[in-house]
């Protein structure tokens, strides 16, 4: 168990936390036609839309209420309601996502009572969903936000199974595996596009169909659109599939940060779950293949066989550079995780790991301490700790470079290197490319090599001068001369 080592400092030196008002409008992304408004100033949004645009490299919809003075003092849910029929009557998408931010948060803005009021002043938009949720920016981070997002989107419009003796008429009712091959699928903010599509495949393959939620794979994997520009995401998971996900065999649940929304599914469905803190290294996938193979009844295809077989020998090459090497990481709880575990079966330690917040699964953290801070705290952990690779987003580039250590980039956001958002992390083979790649990073470090012996009695450049006669030599007259 991880000592939680609180944070101390008045201010954040070198930030490591993404809001959860950023969280949240991520989470809205992953549906089709969707488009998150965030409750706020204008700056609020516009600073979120270039981390989206500079880490997926795409156009990405996101509106805002346009708080400003005089709606900070004198209140700000007329903004709200004018703001959701703009977007109604102009787009009609098929989801509004309103999280707050931390303006909307301190002002005290009721963002629920401003739907509220939208609804019984403009019926006609009735069919058009509205979820809302608190996000404030000042708590909480990223991965929270998200979930949140998640669980709101659940309560709002899963339907509640009708209890025996229910009018269906007024509490529409499902059957848990009415729909024997269809699994819902929550997933986790640490997901990349990359991951999502590998997750899709791994259980298409057993012969299910996943309905995924949120699916960014679909909305933010890069692709090119025949339309010139589109205000709503033009991929994702559709929003009636919400409606069928009581029909489901089973769930399956991608990281800790979404247990809450995974409760609240359970309890409106019915539907039994299986949660995994993660997919990353040998025990993890297998546990996944496994639950996999249960809810289908089919056997583990031989594709996914070999895919295991070459992640266990991918494990025998670079277990002498992991084995024993110290590692630094700063990111999200359910990342940090992650990459924990898939260290510590290759032999190594985590001497440094740093999150931005509090989360319940920070308890279960197989290292000695786990820092609530910043990438300040990282540099000076991991200096004090040795550390000879980092794992961080593209913000610790810097604090690597101080250090004169390898980082390997990985979280949200990756603004300085191409395609981070579709690499993929988990399943065995994601899992065998993050050991290769770790791997490779720590034999640059040139860690336990044995220097070529060079004899004190040769001359001085004895080998490079023996090695230009010996070609001289070889050479015929005509390129002699």
């Amino acid at each position: 168990m991880a000592e939680i080592l609180k944070r101390k400092k008045a201010l954040s030196v070198s930030p490591l936390k993404a809001s959860q008002t950023i969280g949240a409008a991520l989470a809205f992304l992953g549906f089709r036609r969707a488009v998150p408004m965030l409750h706020g100033a204008q700056g609020c949004t516009a600073f979120g839309k270039v981390f989206f645009v500079r880490h997926f490299r795409e156009p990405v919809p996101l509106q805002t209420t346009a708080m400003d003075q005089v709606a900070a003092v004198m209140g700000s849910e007329e903004l709200v309601v004018e703001g959701l029929k703009t977007l109604c009557e102009k787009q009609a998408p098929s989801l509004i996502g309103v999280p707050t931010t931390g303006l909307a948060e301190t002002q005290g803005s009721d963002v629920n009572m401003a739907v509220g009021q939208f609804r019984k002043r403009y019926p006609d938009f009735n069919h058009i969903p509205v979820v809302a949720l608190s996000a404030p920016d000042f708590s909480g981070c990223l991965e929270s936000g998200f979930a949140a997002a998640i669980q709101a989107i659940i309560s709002r419009l899963v339907p509640e199974r009708a209890e025996a003796g229910a009018n269906p008429g007024t509490n529409p009712s499902t059957k848990p595996g009415r729909r024997k091959r269809q699994v819902n699928v929550l997933v986790n903010a640490s997901l990349t596009p990359g991951d999502l599509e590998e997750l899709k495949e791994i259980i298409e393959s057993f012969g299910l169909r996943p309905v995924v939620l949120p699916d960014l794979s679909d909305s933010l994997d890069g692709h090119l659109s025949e339309d010139e520009f589109s205000p709503l995401t033009v991929g994702g998971t559709d929003v009636s599939e919400l409606a069928t996900l009581g029909d489901s065999v089973a769930t399956l649940v991608i990281g800790a940060s979404l247990n809450a929304a995974a409760d609240t599914l359970r309890q409106r469905t019915d539907v039994s779950d299986h949660r995994f803190d993660h997919l990353m290294g040998l025990p993890a996938c297998d546990a996944f293949i496994q639950a996999l193979h249960e809810i289908s009844g089919e056997p583990v295809p031989e594709r996914l066989q070999r895919q295991r077989a070459q992640l266990q020998d991918a494990m025998l090459d670079t277990h002498f550079m992991l084995g024993m090497g110290r590692f630094a990481i700063a990111a999200d709880p359910d990342l940090v995780h992650s990459f924990n575990e898939l260290l510590a079966g290759m032999g190594g330690e985590v001497v440094a790991a740093v999150v931005p917040a509090r989360a319940p699964l920070l308890s279960r953290i197989a290292c000695e301490k786990v820092q609530i801070g910043d990438l300040e705290d990282l540099e000076i952990m991991a200096k004090a700790g040795g550390a000879e690779l980092l794992i961080g987003n593209s913000h610790a580039d810097e604090t690597a470079r101080r250090l004169g250590l390898p980082l390997l980039r990985a979280g949200f956001p990756q603004y300085d290197l191409l395609g981070g958002y579709q690499r993929t992390w988990i399943g065995y083979r994601g899992s065998r490319r993050t050991l290769f790649d770790l791997a490779n990073m720590m034999l640059e470090l040139e860690k336990g090599e044995i220097a070529p012996y060079e004899s004190l009695l040769a001359p001085k450049n004895a080998i490079s001068e023996s090695a230009y006669d010996l070609e001289e030599n070889t050479q015929s007259p005509a390129l002699r001369h």
